[in-house]
């Protein structure tokens, strides 16, 4: 989660795409949790 913490502070990616590190059911291999990704955006994830 650091990396991609530290990305997006960065303005290397934004929230849009953080989303497709999202681990959920269609991609079980997404590097963070929903939680993370609230965690880095202060966006929830829907």
């Amino acid at each position: 989660m650091e990396f991609w913490k530290y990305a997006f502070d960065m303005n290397w990616i934004n929230a849009e795409i953080l989303r497709k590190a999202v681990q959920t059911t269609s991609n079980p291999s997404g590097e963070i949790t929903p939680e993370q990704y609230r965690e880095i955006t202060s966006i929830n994830y829907v």
